[in-house]
């Protein structure tokens, strides 16, 4: 099946913006309806390149937000939803809109630039108004990471569990998009913990946490010593990469009831969690 988008303009996807453009209909339907999108939802779409995805969005009567950063992007979304009062275009780079200007709430439905993934997920992950869910096509391979769990945890897991629960929809043929990419996709669905005011009727432990910078700066630094040599023992990776000796460190483990020959990837958030609580009081973070 050919899914080259239809189009009066002569389109040349940008290899630099990883323009990868979806129209096979179903895949766009099945990530709309995971989205799950309410009457009073706010939706932002980054890169819709052509606009097939804009367009399903668009049905559902919700005010869109797109975010676009290719100016020949722009003027064909602009022209073929010139008569959609509920889409709005907003030109630059997604990395740098502001998302406090949102009103909420507000949901992320996307095919996501592949060299953008990791970086936009977790800006709106650590956002002062982030949305109440992002619904994204990313790369299979990364979808996989993203949402692993122990024993084969990653970096990359972990700094996104640590803000939301992930899911994979379905995975997504290559063959879907145009330009053709190299590998197969997946719709992502990730839903962010609720907001800090909200979450002790969750009954979830310590609720404040995510919201103290403190915390999660000491989180996320022993997160990444811990990873330095992700197939190390982790009181080595420790001991390495933060000024604490080895027999302190192996202490401070033992401590935390978590084995020093255990390796990074067999860590659960809540281990983390533990180990930046109970790290010794004589290590100072900045």
């Amino acid at each position: 099946m050919d899914s080259k988008p239809k189009t009066k303009k002569k389109i040349i996807p940008k290899k630099g913006l990883g323009q990868n453009f979806l129209s096979q209909p179903g895949i766009i339907r099945k990530l709309v309806n995971a989205a799950a999108i309410r009457p009073q939802d706010t939706i932002l779409e980054i890169g819709p390149g052509t606009g097939n995805l804009t367009a399903e969005l668009a049905q559902t009567g919700n005010k869109i937000i797109c975010i676009e950063k290719d100016s020949e992007m722009v003027e064909i979304i602009r022209e073929r939803f010139a008569s959609n009062s509920n889409v709005a275009i907003s030109i630059g780079d997604a990395l740098t809109f502001d998302e406090t200007q949102i009103k909420a709430p507000y949901k992320i439905a996307a095919n996501l630039p592949f060299y953008l993934t990791s970086p936009l997920i977790r800006k709106f992950l650590e956002s002062a108004n982030p949305p109440e869910s992002l619904t994204v096509i990313v790369q299979k391979e990364v979808a996989q990471r993203i949402s692993a769990a122990t024993p084969k945890m990653n970096l990359l897991a972990v700094c996104v569990q640590f803000y939301a629960i992930t899911k994979i929809i379905s995975y997504v043929s290559k063959e879907c998009f145009w330009p053709v990419p190299k590998v197969d996709c997946a719709i992502l669905h990730i839903v962010p913990y609720v907001k800090e005011v909200e979450r002790a009727a969750t009954g979830e432990p310590r609720p404040a946490e995510r919201a103290d910078k403190k915390f999660t700066d000491r989180f996320f630094m022993i997160v990444k010593a811990g990873f330095i040599q992700p197939r190390k023992q982790l009181a080595n990776n420790l001991a390495k990469a933060l000024p604490l000796d080895k027999e302190k460190t192996v202490a401070w483990l033992t401590e935390s009831n978590i084995k020093p020959s255990q390796r990074p990837e067999t860590l659960s958030i809540d281990d983390w969690k533990r180990l930046t609580r109970t790290l010794p009081m004589d290590y100072n973070i900045q």
